[in-house]
C-alpha cells in the first residue's frame, strides 16, 4: 500500500510540474492536442501505455 501511495504521489508531482512551471506553454500545447485527430491521440496513448508496461516489467525483473 505504501508503494502504491508513493507511486501515485510521484505521478501527481510529475504531472503537475509543467502546469506550475510553464502555464502559458501548456495552454499552447493543449490547443495543439485539441486539433489532433482522435486516431493520432490513440496512437500516442497506446505508445505511452506500451512504454509504461515495458518500464514496469524492467523495473520488476
Amino acid at each position: 500500500m505504501k508503494l502504491l501511495l508513493s507511486v501515485i504521489g510521484l505521478i501527481l508531482i510529475i504531472e503537475g510540474l509543467p502546469y506550475f512551471t510553464f502555464p502559458d506553454r501548456i495552454k499552447i500545447y493543449l490547443a495543439k492536442v485539441i486539433a489532433m485527430p482522435p486516431s493520432t491521440l490513440r496512437i500516442i496513448g497506446l505508445a505511452s501505455i506500451m512504454t509504461g508496461v515495458v518500464l514496469v516489467y524492467i523495473g520488476r525483473s
